[in-house]
């Protein structure tokens, strides 16, 4: 599989970065959260004049044989139909999009449809969704390797186009079950606590998702690898997803981490490279049951919470504009050197 070269960055300048920020015209820590997202962003470019460029977003798409099991409320040519519906311009993540300056990209991993030329679709098509992994594995391990080579793609070409600040959506009925999965195996939280409602399962619906996700569980007989569980669960998308977080670390990018399945994503990401996390602001905590665990024991604090479940990236764009007013606080406020003001701590 491919290899990245993710490290931490250089603690060096990490004092004078603090000192810059402590003698703004403030009260030391009067801003809370924006100092820790100023000190986070200024480790990663390692500068205390830090900036923010030309921000994307890209979703992959993809679909899921577990939904053949009636786990998503959702029938499953959602997938199709919203992917090539995000081009057009109508959807949720697009008016956040327009709002805060993001480039869009949809990115096809593995939708079972087939999409016109000119859709605005980037095709990176491995299979027509994965297998139903009640009975087998849902992808092979090439098509994981595939998959992880496709998203840091992504990625680099983002890059390549003068972005420094990327956040990651996925569009797929069905992918809050091998999310659920992956949690549970990578934290060793019950599943019953990982498994929740969707797109809009009630009580009954929630029920007969954990007794399916169970069965797939046990009927699972392989060595429990990180990479073995990614293969025999995971979804396209989510591993795309995962490929294009490590190649956004190696290049010391900003990573805006959304939602339930997003987390999940850089949860395995980080298992596989630790580092990663360092680039990693986590947006807002979801709606979906099992979340709020899963940022408790990753020890992460997301930026909101608006009981959002739409996926596609949404809450990642929606807390953009905090992480930008850390940028312009370290950058667009005077500290006490430069003017009349007597430090008042």
């Amino acid at each position: 599989m491919k290899i990245f070269n993710i490290t931490k960055p250089d603690d060096a300048i990490r004092e004078r970065i603090i000192h810059k920020i402590d003698n703004l015209t403030k009260p030391k820590g009067a801003l809370g959260r924006l100092e820790e997202i100023a000190l986070q962003i200024a480790m990663i470019q390692q500068t205390t004049s830090p900036a923010l460029r030309n921000p994307h977003a890209i979703i992959f798409a993809a679909d899921h044989g577990i939904a053949d099991e009636g786990v998503s409320l959702s029938p499953k040519e959602v997938t199709w139909q919203q992917t090539l519906h995000f081009p057009k311009g109508g959807g949720g993540v697009n008016f956040f999009c327009k709002q805060h300056g993001f480039t869009l990209k949809v990115v096809d991993a593995g939708v079972d449809h087939d999409f016109p030329a000119g859709s605005g679709v980037i095709d990176r098509k491995v299979r027509r969704g994965t297998a139903n992994f009640c009975y087998g594995p849902a992808m092979t391990k090439a098509e994981m390797k595939q998959c992880i080579e496709h998203g840091a793609a992504a990625v680099r070409e983002s890059f390549n186009e003068g972005c420094n600040v990327i956040g990651f959506g996925e569009m797929g009925i069905g992918n809050t079950s091998p999310s659920s999965v992956w949690m549970s195996y990578f934290t060793g939280i019950p599943l019953e606590k990982c498994v929740g409602a969707g797109s809009g399962l009630d009580s009954e619906g929630v029920r007969r998702k954990y007794s399916v996700l169970k069965r797939a569980m046990e009927n699972y007989s392989g060595d429990r690898s990180p990479l073995d569980l990614m293969s025999y669960f995971g979804g396209l998308e989510m591993v795309m997803a995962i490929g294009g977080m490590l190649e956004a670390a190696e290049r010391r990018m900003i990573i805006l981490v959304d939602g339930f399945i997003m987390t999940n994503c850089i949860l395995v990401a980080s298992i596989l490279y630790p580092q990663v996390t360092d680039y990693a602001i986590f947006a807002h905590q979801g709606d979906e049951t099992g979340h709020k665990r899963l940022l408790e024991h990753m020890n992460v604090k997301p930026l909101l919470d608006l009981g959002l479940r739409l996926g596609e990236g949404t809450g990642a764009i929606c807390a953009y504009p905090i992480v930008d007013s850390a940028v312009r606080m370290m950058n667009e406020m005077d500290s006490f050197q430069e003017t009349n003001v007597t430090k008042y701590f």
